[in-house]
Order: C-alpha cells, then structure tokens, then sequence
C-alpha cells in the first residue's frame, strides 16, 4: 500500500497513521490560524492514530484533490515548546496540491497551520492574502500596525512585500507572540532574521501577551490572528477585550481579525469552531454595533469556511481596489457583509 498524506480541510490539519497511511487534516484559516483551500488554512498539527485501536476506512475519506503523497513531505523540525506542540513541515515543488513548494509550522495537538511560505510565490491564497488588504483601508498618512499572534511572520512578510518602504501606508509592523519558542522557529526556518535584517525600524517582534499590545499614538491598524489549543482565545468572545483593542487605535484605524470557524479543529471538542466564530461575532458586534463586517472564504467555493471579521465603516470597494497593490487581492473587496447578515445564517 502506498504511504499518503492527505489533507482533509473539514477536519483540520492532523497526521492519522492507518496502516500505511497518513491523514493530515488541512491547515486551518483562522490563525491560528490558517485553513487550507481543498485542491485550506491556522495550523497545522499532528495527530497519530494507534495501529492498535480501530482505524477510519480509508475509502470513505475524501482523496481526490487533497491527498500529498508523504514523499513530496518532509519534517525539518518536531518539539513541544511551553505553549505548543510545534511542527515545521516542507511540501515539495513536485507534489500535485496547492501546498505544493510551501513551508508550514503547525501548532497544537489538532495540527492547525499557524504560518505559511512559498519559495516561489509571494501569496498564499490564504486569510493571509485578505489580512494585506487592510493598509490601503488605513488613516490617512498611515500608521503602525499590530500584528497579534505573530506566528512565523507570514502577514508581516506579505505587508511587507506588498507596499514597500516608499509607497507604505504602513511605516512600521510591530508584532506579538506569546511563545518564544515560535519566534526561535521563525528565524530558523522561515528568514525572520533576514526580514528583520531587511526591514530594520519597520518591524518589530515582541514576546508577551498580544493582548497587551500598544504604542505611542495608537495603532492604525490592528490584525488579530490569535489562537491556543487549536481555537480562537476564549478572551475574544468578551466585549471588554474589543472595548480595549478599540482603545489602541488612533482615530480612523481598523481591525481585521481571523474569527475561525468550523474548519478549526479545538483540542477540547467542547470549543465548537463555529460557536466560537459567533460569540467572537457578536462580542465585537457589542462593542462596534454597526460597524462590523464579516468575509466567509467558503464564499469561494472552498470547503473551509475561516472567517474573517472588519471593523469600521464600509469603505468605498471601487477605491479600496484600485488602492490594492495586485489585482489577485481585488476579489475579496465585494466579499464583505454586515455582520448580522452573517449571525442570521
């Protein structure tokens, strides 16, 4: 029997050993995490299924788009920090899916995706992708942005390959991890240091709790990428945790935020993905009533469903495209909704 890797995006990112089989369930798009689109993305972690106990009919998982032959797989790093259980994992340039020439570090028992890279590609097709919409939607003059739950640096390095020092809305990035761990795994395998290196003054990394996150004046704009054992902080199905995120921006910023939703796979079963994607809604809704606006990627025909959540007025879509430094990221303007219209669903 041949040794496969398949990726199951409805279950979330996991390795599964039956016989000579191995299931990972996709990457998931909250970020953590990040969820992956079936031909999805916040983690990626891994789970092994005893030989001994009963094993899943391989016949009746979904393989068509979503297996990876575990050849074109390879593992550069597997440890358990303080806070996680990481995995740094490369997808081979020969592999037929659309992880193929990625890295990825997964995070958690569940084996979400927290961080990806191309080596030939700048996007992702990922929440990622959407979160570098944000700068054009910024103050004028621009401003700092917050990244909390910095990960491996993937929406950093897309901001900052995207709007360059001269053209930025966005003059610094300063982000926020809680596990140092992480940050080491960013600079080893993912070229942090060289980014850092790079861009020295515009980005800065911080370890501490996200939460906690300001500067001086407030931030133009905030990313919220912020999960732990697989799902969404349980402090952002709180109002007060908005009504003091909202307190860190300057006047006009935004905040973008990866909401999850049932493609997050929680280590405890009881954090549902998609309860947890609508007391995170609804909290922000408490604080920013009106103001609140949610992108579904399922919207794309993906079988993931992450979701994304904006604060703010709704923007003029003609001028935030036309602002959009490549025309791949223009698709997602129309996406956005009222955030009741979503809680209606």
């Amino acid at each position: 029997m041949n040794s496969t890797l398949i990726v199951c995006p409805q279950i979330g990112p996991m390795l599964m050993m039956n016989s000579s089989t191995i299931l990972l369930p996709s990457p998931k798009f909250p970020n953590p995490m990040l969820r992956l689109p079936p031909s999805k993305t916040k983690q990626c972690g891994f789970r092994w299924q005893s030989t001994r106990t009963p094993k899943p009919n391989l016949a009746e998982v979904p393989t068509d788009d979503d297996g990876i032959p575990i050849e074109h797989v390879k593992t550069l790093a597997k440890f358990n920090s303080r806070h996680n259980c990481i995995r740094v994992l490369d997808v081979s340039r020969r592999a037929d899916h659309p992880l193929a020439g990625s890295r990825l570090l997964l995070l958690d028992r569940p084996g979400n995706i927290h961080s990806i890279s191309f080596l030939l590609k700048t996007l992702t097709t990922t929440y990622f992708d959407v979160f570098a919409t944000l700068p054009p939607l910024l103050p004028p003059g621009g401003g700092p942005i917050g990244v909390l739950g910095f990960g491996a640096g993937s929406a950093a390095r897309l901001i900052l390959s995207l709007y360059p020092d001269d053209a930025a809305p966005v003059r610094e990035i300063h982000g926020w991890e809680l596990d140092p761990s992480v940050i080491a795994v960013a600079r080893e395998f993912f070229g942090l240091t060289k980014l850092e290196r790079q861009h020295r003054g515009r980005l800065l990394v911080y370890i501490g709790d996200a939460l906690e996150a300001e500067v001086e004046g407030g931030f133009a704009g905030i990313l919220v990428d912020l999960f732990s054992k697989g799902s969404v902080i349980p402090e952002l199905q709180d109002p007060k945790t908005w009504k003091k995120l909202r307190s860190r921006l300057r006047v006009g910023g935004r905040i973008m935020v990866n909401c999850g939703g049932r493609c997050v796979e929680a280590e405890d079963p009881r954090r549902d993905g998609d309860v947890v994607r609508k007391e995170t809604l609804r909290a922000m809704e408490q604080v920013f009533a009106d103001q609140v606006f949610v992108l579904n990627l399922g919207g794309l025909g993906r079988k993931e469903d992450s979701c994304l959540a904006l604060t703010g007025t709704m923007p003029d879509l003609d001028a935030w495209k036309r602002a959009l430094p490549v025309a791949e990221l223009r698709r997602y303007v129309d996406m956005w909704v009222p955030v009741k219209d979503e809680l209606r669903q």
